[in-house]
């Protein structure tokens, strides 16, 4: 089974509809039990780095998280539920930086570009042992956001992509993986590395 989080953010009935492409089940839930259950958790995120940091702490999304670390269990992050994986991020919410996970190490910065936010398609380029981009190598996906880490974080695979600045576009370990763009709007080549994800479960 694969369990969608919810915690107030995020694209969940596309994020849905994309995993239930995988032939896995697929439920959308908010309880501890249910997303530590599940072989694969998929943390969706939109909006705000530090609104989403409140929504995920109201449902101690931090426990989950570790928790399935723990337990040897995996797990996908997209767009900002990639981002609060890091340490931080310069996008000031209530007057502060807000605090990530620090799952990976590093900030999130925003982009230096002559147009902000990064809105389209684009190319990546990954490293030769990346599994998300398994024959998916070559393609474009769909991006939006002002925000990114600019580093690679301490024992991921990432891959890049680049707008004004290069960026990372996706983080690879054995048990956490995220992506920057948006699968579930990135037609086929979006579907086959939600795919090459779940194959891993």
């Amino acid at each position: 089974m694969i369990a969608i989080l919810d915690y107030g953010s995020g694209n969940l009935r596309s994020a849905q509809r994309a995993c239930e492409e995988t032939n896995h089940d697929v439920i959308i839930t908010s309880d501890t039990d249910t997303a530590l259950a599940a072989d694969g958790l998929v943390v969706p995120g939109v909006g705000a780095f530090g609104a989403c940091m409140q929504g995920f702490s109201k449902i101690d999304g931090e426990k989950i998280i570790r928790a399935r670390i723990d337990a040897k269990k995996k797990t996908l992050g997209i767009c900002v539920g990639m981002q609060i994986l890091f340490e931080s991020s310069e996008e000031i919410y209530q007057d502060l930086e807000p605090q990530g996970l620090g799952i990976c190490s590093g900030k999130v910065v925003k982009l230096e570009a002559p147009v902000i936010p990064h809105i389209g398609w684009n190319t990546v380029v990954t490293p030769e042992s990346s599994t998300l981009f398994r024959e998916i190598e070559n393609e474009r996906f769909y991006f939006v956001h002002s925000y990114a880490s600019l580093t690679a974080p301490a024992n991921f695979a990432a891959t890049t992509s680049s707008y004004g600045v290069e960026f990372i576009a996706a983080i690879e370990s054995e048990l956490v993986s995220a992506v920057q763009f948006h699968p579930e709007k990135s037609g086929a080549a979006g579907l086959r590395m939600i795919k090459n994800w779940a194959a891993t479960l």
